[in-house]
């Protein structure tokens, strides 16, 4: 058994020839193979494995095969079985990867000096295109370099020690926040030598992963995407992991990194100022002992923006004389058995949590504003199969290049489809020619689900365009619940709320009563409300929350003019819609203020604060970029937008356009004090 959840070392192979059989045939997905040969063929050295004739259908690479047919997919597993057991046999020799060697040489591989890795950008190239089935981009290589991390060298980490730039300067740095941002930033830190301390409200750390705790809480994003690049898992137990698994990762990066040490829990950060004469920040922060006050030069801000619940305004709220809380404070005190249960919502959140509520409620009625579109995803809440997880024990980088084949296939394929057609005359129901094809796709599917169903059609068929909302990933569970003749979903408005229902009411006036002895609001969260209710005081004296005027902006989502040697993790325009994880884009953005921070200390600034006109510049084309994808032309209802109506909350261009404009600060780019 591994010592840690990160402890990736790989296995000699041992198994009998029908075990390794096995294992390669077991793997339940096909979607598994396009990365199998390019980790075999960098795991040993031999390019013969990149048969020209099994590459995937790049075209295709969304598609469960990736356009590999039945006897391309045989071949696969055939060539897979056979390399396996020559290494098993000493035949071959792995010469990468995770674990030490055998005393004869043959297995695994130790350390960090693959040297071809290392030597040849059209070596890695062509492995990449061979797993994607088309051609990769130069520019992407550093980019996936990274990402794929095959040796485990940490090729984000600081070159730099705050030691070696400015050995008797003190720079002490707050993080406000102990989820995923928080604990990256603060790894960062520590790996630069740069004083921090981490600010955490919670009595622990995980935010999101800590506070949701509702039945069937669990990440949307493919688990080996949805991981830190320096801290990969080949193990995960699901595709797509429950909440206690995704804490228990968090945990484990926060022991293993020592973290624990700087996070102060219980303490929130109410308000912070910045004075011009000192050139640092000052913070208040309210714990068990009372307030205090703390200085920093810098401060990274990691509190999130799906963590302030939004209760809706309804009459008769107050009157309502059952239980009721909002989905992200689960009260595991009250018991559903037996009771008519009345959800108000039907996101994401409820799309999870539903299901597992009809199971024990005695009648269950979903009240939905606005349907959502479905993808559908059947290992949605599979186990990883056991034969996957034997390639990821004992083939080096495997777990790797299964990672880049997720980010690829997830990255920037999708976003052609939510683009907007210059000479599409109706955006009401579709965008262009490629999101009408996506919406004839995700019809199918919906249709499938509810074929003996017609007179749910018009409920939950979306009349807007696909990726104006979240797309919900679905297995049929919903679909599935929606059907039971306990369940009743209701699409029309909600009139007001009694001390025993939720009456609502249709276009004709009609009103239906659902019986409600709790209510559940699945009413997501103040995404738009970027870091309320902390007060945040900037340069001569501004509050932030004023100069936002509730449309946050930032410079690439990370800074704002006026508040010096501040940053933010998952700010404005910094959230995806179809493509990669958030992870990714935190890496970026932490990788972004550690470069500014090493600017100070190297040039023996004492502040950076950026310009008015190159943030002003930057929105004006973050705008232009959103006014161009279905979320920015579509008028449906959204969490993506502010109060003024415009997008505040995603990034429109690609995964490769964030990573290059985060690789470095531009001093230019700044006020340097």
């Amino acid at each position: 058994m591994p010592e840690s959840l990160l402890d990736n070392r790989i296995s000699p192979i041992t198994a009998s020839d029908e075990e390794i059989h096995a294992a390669v045939h077991g793997a339940d997905l096909a979607s598994f193979l396009p990365a199998l040969l390019p980790a075999l063929a960098h795991a040993l050295g031999d390019d013969s494995l990149l048969v020209e004739a099994l590459r995937p259908d790049g075209d295709l690479i969304r598609d469960e095969t990736a356009g590999l047919d039945a006897d391309q997919q045989a071949e696969i597993r055939r060539l897979a079985v056979e390399v396996l057991i020559d290494v098993r046999d000493g035949r071959r020799a792995f010469v990468t990867g995770g674990a030490d060697r055998n005393d004869d040489g043959h297995q695994g591989g130790g350390g960090t000096d693959d040297a071809r890795l290392g030597a040849s950008d059209d070596h890695i190239r062509r492995l990449m295109s061979h797993s994607t089935g088309e051609d990769i981009g130069a520019e992407y290589v550093p980019l996936m370099r990274e990402e794929l991390s095959v040796t485990g060298e940490d090729l984000r980490a600081p070159t730099w020690r705050a030691a070696d730039l400015a050995p008797d300067r003190s720079f002490p740095v707050a993080i406000i926040g102990a989820g995923m941002s928080g604990i990256l930033a603060g790894h960062r830190l520590k790996q630069a030598g740069v004083d921090f301390v981490i600010y955490e409200k919670n009595h622990d750390l995980g935010g999101t992963w800590l506070e949701n705790t509702y039945p069937g809480c669990r990440v949307d994003v493919s688990n080996h995407v949805y991981s830190y690049s320096f801290a990969q898992r080949n193990d995960w137990p699901y595709y797509f992991s429950p909440q206690p698994e995704l804490l228990d990762y968090f945990r484990t990066c926060a022991d293993e990194f020592g973290l624990r040490e700087h996070m102060r829990f219980g303490h929130e950060v109410t308000s912070m100022t910045w004075s011009d004469d000192d050139r640092e920040w000052t913070l208040d922060v309210d714990g068990a002992e009372g307030e205090s006050t703390h200085r920093a030069s810098a401060v990274i801000s990691a509190v999130g923006q799906l963590n302030r619940p939004n209760m809706p305004s309804i009459s008769g709220m107050d009157d309502f004389a059952g239980a009721s809380f909002h989905s992200a404070q689960w009260d595991h005190d009250v018991d559903l058995a037996g009771k008519n249960v009345v959800v108000i919502g039907a996101g994401a959140s409820a799309v999870q949590f539903v299901p597992h509520v009809a199971e024990v409620a005695g009648h269950l009625s979903v009240l939905q504003r606005t349907p959502n579109w479905f993808v559908p995803v059947p290992n949605y809440h599979h186990p990883v199969a056991e034969g996957l997880q034997w390639l990821f024990r004992h083939v080096p980088g495997y777990a790797q290049w299964y990672r880049f084949w997720m980010f690829w296939r997830s990255s920037e394929g999708l976003l052609a489809a939510c683009a907007v057609d210059d000479d599409w005359d109706d955006s009401s129901l579709a965008t262009g020619a490629a999101n009408a094809e996506l919406r004839e796709l995700l019809e199918q599917w919906l249709f499938l689900c509810y074929a003996d169903r017609p007179d749910l059609h018009d409920t939950v068929r979306p009349m807007y365009p696909p990726a104006s909302k979240r797309i919900v990933l679905d297995n049929g569970s919903w679909s599935t619940t929606m059907k039971r003749d306990d369940v009743t979903l209701d699409g029309t408005p909600i009139l007001r709320i009694e001390a025993d229902a939720v009456v609502t009411s249709d276009a004709d006036g009609h009103e239906t009563r659902h019986t409600a002895d709790v209510i559940i609001y699945a009413t997501g969260f103040q995404a738009s409300k970027f870091l309320t209710p902390m007060k945040v005081v900037g340069s001569g004296g501004r509050d932030l929350h004023d100069v936002w005027d509730g449309d946050a902006r930032a410079y690439l989502g990370v800074v704002h003019p006026g508040f010096p040697n501040f940053f933010l993790c998952y700010g404005p325009n910094t959230n995806i819609v179809v493509n990669g994880s958030i992870i990714y884009f935190s890496e970026c953005e932490v990788h972004y203020a550690l470069g500014v921070i090493e600017m100070l200390l190297r040039e023996g600034l004492a502040s950076a604060d950026c310009r008015q006109d190159v943030h002003d510049a930057y929105n004006v084309r973050i705008d232009e970029g959103n006014l161009k994808m279905a979320w920015g032309v579509s008028t449906v209802n959204s969490w993506y937008k502010a109060e003024s109506g415009r997008v505040a909350q995603n990034w429109p261009f690609s995964l490769l356009e964030f990573w290059q404009q985060t690789r470095s600060p531009d001093p230019g780019d700044y006020h340097l004090t």
